[in-house]
């Protein structure tokens, strides 16, 4: 068992580093300001680059690589901002994943080398105002009309929505109870009956926009399924990989917030010494620093154990569930180090805090991931409504 990255991915690895921190720290001082997302000119220059779909077949558009070379990518990028990650998360990680998967084969081919050449952003819509954590208790639905669905429902905390090109829709199909009645459907921004509530404002996330969903009898071709009513489990085997992008964001949040805070230590005098030459200091250091690592170790075993395919359940809530944990007590902790500085708005460690804990709620509360871990640790999965 080697645990070093081998030369081609260390210079992957330097390729994004080196971009990402000479061409993104100002655009994401300005996501951050303006609350926009990413523009269509930088997802092109991401793509002549080759950061969309890294782990996405070269048939479909891709790189071809594994999940392993796309969450490295992606950390180098979160360490900027969430912002100028996000676009690399949705085409590595994201639901576009679902569709590449498990979606016809035609509807894979003319979705997903858009996303990988930058002219497409695909979001998920999973959660509604009365079903988030419950996901089964959704009510949007479908129902089929010859050989088009009509799709009628509400969603609710859509990173990209209202932004987006277009939306994996997680919805009910069939009228069988919970997890056997629901699939999935592609759907276009610009479709009739489709509308967006106002922007959400959010304590963190700045740059990633977000609304609510409507879909008022909206006609959507069979060509456009991605699973049918059953396919529910499917759905969540994608979903873990997104859980691992989930992490790898809060590893690139927590790495930053770990790399300013030991230069400010090292620069930083008190008492006539650097900050750094206090022991209590130096414990604070390394305790983030053996957080991070384990974090880091945690997403590359979920991602080298499914290779090129998609974690498991075990291998990715356990990583999402530590990095969320984790990315909240190291920027925590980072933010005291630096103290008033860390509090004030121009040293940025102030929004890697806010944006920490975001994660943590996102992609399934870090609860939930405990009781993901503690059902496959047990063999069986647990009733939460009994």
């Amino acid at each position: 068992m080697d645990f070093r990255l081998t030369e081609d991915q260390e210079q992957l690895r330097e390729t994004a580093r080196a971009f990402a921190t000479t061409e993104m720290p100002d655009i994401a001082k300005e996501l951050e300001e303006k609350d926009e997302a990413l523009s269509k000119s930088w997802l092109k220059r991401y793509a002549e680059m080759g950061f969309l779909g890294v782990n996405v077949s070269t048939e479909l558009g891709g790189l071809g690589l594994g999940n392993l070379e796309a969450l490295i990518v992606l950390e180098e990028f979160a360490k900027v901002s969430p912002a100028v990650a996000f676009p690399i998360f949705e085409s590595s990680v994201g639901p576009i994943r679902a569709v590449e998967h498990f979606a016809g084969s035609s509807l894979a081919a003319s979705v997903v080398p858009k996303v990988c050449s930058g002219d497409l952003v695909c979001a998920v819509a999973m959660s509604e105002p009365d079903a988030g954590t419950a996901l089964t208790d959704l009510k949007t639905k479908a129902v089929e009309d010859g050989d088009h669905y009509i799709l009628n429902g509400q969603k609710r905390w859509c990173s990209g929505g209202g932004h987006s090109d277009s939306y994996v829709v997680y919805t009910k199909m069939s009228d069988a109870p919970g997890a056997k009645g629901i699939g999935a459907l592609y759907v276009e921004k610009d479709r009739g009956g489709v509308s967006f509530g106002p922007r959400e404002k959010l304590m963190g996330f700045r740059g990633i926009p977000s609304a609510d969903i409507f879909f008022e009898d909206v006609r959507i071709p069979k060509e456009n399924l991605i699973v049918p009513a059953g396919g529910f489990k499917h759905l969540m085997e994608a979903f873990d990989l997104e859980r691992c992008g989930n992490a790898t964001m809060c590893l690139g949040i927590a790495q930053s917030a770990l790399d300013q805070a030991v230069a400010y230590t090292q620069e930083r005098k008190a008492f006539g010494k650097e900050l750094v030459e206090f022991q209590a200091v130096q414990m604070k250091l390394a305790e983030m620093k053996i957080r991070v690592e384990a974090s880091r170790l945690l997403i590359w075993r979920a991602a080298k154990n499914a290779e090129d395919g998609l974690p498991s359940i075990m291998d990715s809530s356990l990583a999402k569930c530590f990095a969320n944990e984790m990315v909240r007590e190291v920027t925590g902790a980072a933010l005291q180090v630096m103290g008033g500085y860390g509090y004030a708005k121009e040293y940025g460690m102030e929004q890697k805090m806010r944006d920490a804990w975001g994660w943590g709620i996102a992609g399934g509360a870090i609860d939930i991931q405990k009781i993901n871990i503690a059902s496959a640790l047990v063999g069986r999965r647990f009733n939460q409504r009994a």
